[in-house]
C-alpha cells in the first residue's frame, strides 16, 4: 500500500500508556531520508530528570477501506449515478448551500447526466467547513474537522462494553464483520472519486486524553493494528487503567446490558432520555460521565451529556462494534475550501454544472398550487429550475420557509431541530510548544472540547518555529455573545493546565502573537432528547422540492460523512423522480432562466 505523502506522524515508543512532558514534533516527509527518521529525543522522568527515548518519524498507510461493506455499499450507490441511463433533456436544479450537502448533491446530480446550479451566500465555499486566509497568509477554520472523529468518540464506550459482555461466539462473529466494514465511507468514496486520497494525513491509531488531575499528562489508548476489531479495542482498555477504575468499568458495563439485549428497538426507546439520565437510571456511577461522557458529549455535538440524546450514543455505538478503523483519524492536509471543495467544484463544472457565489437566497416563490415557482437572490434577481434543493443549515431554511408550509406537518417537525453554538479558537504563540503531539487531542477541559496543534498536524499549516493551537471551545450558549479578548481569556486559563511548564494565563511564558476566532451561532442541530422524529427525509411533501444536510435523515449523525450522505440521497431521489419532474405542467422543460 502506498504510505500518504504529507506531514509525517512520530511514533512516541513508550511501554506505558501515560505521557508526560515529552514532545512530539512534526517533519515534513520530504525532510526525512525515506519514509522514516530517527532522532536522540529527551523526555522528563518522573523525578525530573532528562531521560533519552526514541522517536520515529513515519508516514501512517491508509486503512484499507476498499472490500468493507459499507465502503462497497457506498461505492455501489456513487456508481448508480454515473451508470443512470443519460437524460433526453437534463434537468436544471438550483441548489441553495454550498456546504458539504450542497456539493455532494449537485457532484451527483452532475455525475447522473443533469445540470446542477448551486448557489452560496458567502464569498467562500465549504459552510461548517468554510476557512480563510488573513492578511499574513495564515489560515483560521470554522471547526477543527477530523475525518472518522466521531467514530472515535465511542470507542471508548465500545471498549468498556467488549471487555465485560462480549461471549467467545459474539467476539468471533465480530471478528468477522470487523474484516467487511468501514467508517466514513460515503466521504471515502468522495476523495477517492476525486483522486485525492492523498490529501488525508492519517494519525497513529490512538485515542489521547488529557489528565485534568495532572496537568500536562496525557492518557493513551493504543490500538494495535495487527489485531481486527473488536480485539483491537479489548487490548487499548486492558493497558489503561488511568481513566476509570475496574469497578467503575464494571458497573458501566453492567449498565450496558439492557441496550446489547434489547437491540434496536430499545435503542430507539431510548432518545427520550439524556445520557446523563440515562446512566443515573442504570445505576453507573456519575464519576463515568464526568470522566468519559463530558469529553464525548462535547466532541460529537458542542453540549454536555445532560442535554445530549443517549439514543445518539448508542446508535454510534452499535456502528463501532463493527469497524476496525473506526477510531482511526487523519487530517485534510490544508484548507477545506481549496483542498477539499474545489475539487468537487472542478468536477461539476467539468460535467455541466455551475456553482456561483456571493448568491444568497432571500425568498422560495411559489406558485398558486403551493409548489416553487423560483427563488429569489438579494441582489433582485430570480432563478427557476426543474427542482430546487435547499441545502443549508436547518435554522436558515427555517427562516426561508414559505408561510403556506409552515403547517404542514413534515416542516412544522422542523421546530424541534436547532442549531448548537460554537466558537473555533486559533492561536499562534512566539514559540514552538513541547507538550504537543501530532494528534487530535481530547482536552477534558469544562471550556474545551478537542485541540491539535496545527503547525504539526496538518501540511499546509506546518511550521518548525511556532504553534499554532486550534481548540474548540464548547459548550458556548453562555459564551456566543462574549468578545474575543473575553473568550481568549478563558481558554489561556485553561490552556495553562494543559501545558503549565510553557503557557500561563498572563503570557508570562509563552506569549500570544495573534489569533482569530470564529463564532457559529447555529452550527450542526442540537441532538437533543426526542429530536430524532424530526429529522425529514431528503423528498419533501411538496413536488419538486427537496433538502439535503447532516439534520436530515440518513444513518449517520450530523458529522461530515452524514451531510456527503444526505446530499447522495438527495441526488437519488431527484433521479429517481426524473419522469415526474419533467411531466410536471409547473416548469419549464427548456432549463433555468434568470431574469
Amino acid at each position: 500500500m502506498s504510505l500518504c505523502g504529507s506531514v509525517s506522524a512520530l511514533y512516541l515508543n513508550l511501554q506505558s500508556s501515560k505521557i508526560s512532558m515529552g514532545s512530539v514534533l512534526a517533519f515534513r516527509s520530504g525532510e526525512s531520508m525515506g519514509n522514516t527518521l530517527r532522532i536522540p529525543f529527551k523526555k522528563r522522568s518522573s523525578k525530573g530528570a532528562a531521560c533519552p527515548l526514541q522517536v520515529v518519524c513515519i508516514d501512517y498507510p491508509r486503512p484499507e477501506l476498499e472490500n468493507t461493506v459499507n465502503f462497497l455499499e457506498a461505492a455501489s450507490l456513487s456508481a448508480s449515478f454515473r451508470s443512470a441511463s443519460r437524460p433526453t433533456k437534463p434537468l436544471k436544479v438550483i441548489i441553495a448551500g454550498a456546504g458539504l450537502a450542497g456539493l455532494s448533491t449537485a457532484k451527483y446530480l452532475a455525475d447522473a447526466g443533469h445540470k446542477p446550479i448551486l448557489l452560496e451566500a458567502r464569498d467562500v465555499l465549504g459552510g461548517k467547513v468554510a476557512a480563510w486566509k488573513d492578511d499574513d497568509g495564515d489560515w483560521y477554520e470554522t471547526g477543527l474537522h477530523i475525518f472518522c472523529k466521531y467514530r472515535c468518540i465511542f470507542c471508548f464506550l465500545g471498549l468498556l462494553h467488549l471487555v465485560f459482555h462480549f461471549t467467545i461466539l459474539k467476539v468471533v462473529a465480530l471478528f468477522l464483520k470487523s474484516l467487511i466494514v468501514g467508517a466514513y465511507p460515503n466521504v471515502q468514496n468522495l476523495f477517492g472519486e476525486l483522486g485525492i486520497n492523498d490529501r488525508l494525513q492519517w494519525k497513529e491509531h490512538s485515542m489521547i486524553f488529557a489528565m485534568p488531575n495532572k496537568p500536562g499528562e496525557f492518557s493513551r489508548f493504543d490500538f494495535p493494528e495487527v489485531l481486527p476489531a473488536p480485539l483491537n479495542g479489548i487490548w487499548a482498555i486492558l493497558k489503561n487503567n488511568e481513566m476509570l477504575t475496574w469497578p467503575e468499568k464494571v458497573k458501566f458495563a453492567i449498565g450496558l446490558l439492557p441496550a446489547m439485549l434489547g437491540g434496536q428497538p430499545y435503542v430507539e426507546a431510548q432518545d427520550g432520555l439524556s445520557v446523563k439520565d440515562w446512566m443515573r437510571k442504570q445505576g453507573v456511577p456519575d464519576r463515568v460521565t464526568e470522566e468519559v461522557f463530558i469529553a464525548m458529549s462535547k466532541a460529537l455535538n458542542f453540549i454536555n451529556p445532560d442535554e445530549l440524546s443517549m439514543q445518539c450514543i448508542l446508535i454510534a455505538l452499535n456502528r463501532f462494534l463493527q469497524e476496525k478503523h473506526g477510531s482511526k483519524m487523519a487530517f485534510l492536509d490544508g484548507n477545506p475550501p481549496e483542498r477539499l471543495c474545489m475539487p468537487i467544484v472542478n468536477h461539476i463544472e467539468s460535467l455541466g454544472g455551475e456553482v456561483r457565489l456571493n448568491s444568497r437566497i432571500k425568498k422560495l416563490e411559489l406558485n398558486e398550487d403551493g409548489t416553487v415557482k423560483s427563488f429569489l437572490l438579494n441582489n433582485g434577481n430570480t432563478i427557476e429550475g426543474d427542482a430546487y434543493v435547499v441545502a443549508t443549515p436547518v435554522d436558515i431554511f427555517k427562516l426561508l420557509l414559505p408561510e403556506d408550509w409552515r403547517e404542514i406537518s413534515y416542516f412544522k417537525k422542523l421546530e424541534k431541530l436547532v442549531g448548537v453554538p460554537v466558537i473555533n479558537v486559533h492561536i499562534w504563540f512566539d514559540r514552538k510548544l513541547k507538550n504537543t503531539y501530532d494528534h487530535l487531542l481530547f482536552s477534558r477541559s469544562p471550556l474545551l472540547s478537542v485541540y491539535a496543534d496545527m503547525s504539526v498536524t496538518c501540511k499546509e499549516y506546518y511550521n518548525p518555529n511556532q504553534s499554532m493551537l486550534e481548540l474548540v471551545f464548547a459548550p458556548a450558549e453562555e459564551w456566543i455573545a462574549c468578545s474575543d479578548s473575553e473568550i481568549i481569556d478563558a481558554t489561556m486559563k485553561e490552556l495553562a493546565k494543559l501545558f503549565p511548564d510553557e503557557i500561563s494565563a498572563d503570557q508570562s511564558k509563552a506569549k500570544i502573537v495573534k489569533y482569530h476566532i470564529v463564532k457559529t451561532p447555529r452550527s450542526v442541530y442540537k441532538t437533543v432528547p426526542n429530536c430524532e422524529p424530526c429529522r425529514p427525509l431528503q423528498r419533501s411533501p411538496i413536488q419538486g422540492f427537496y433538502l439535503a444536510g447532516d439534520y436530515t435523515k440518513q444513518k449517520y449523525l450530523a458529522s461530515m460523512e452524514g451531510a456527503v450522505l444526505s446530499g447522495k440521497l438527495c441526488a437519488q431521489s431527484i433521479v429517481q423522480d426524473y419522469e415526474l419532474l419533467r411531466t410536471l405542467g409547473q416548469r419549464k422543460l427548456t432549463g433555468a432562466s434568470i431574469h
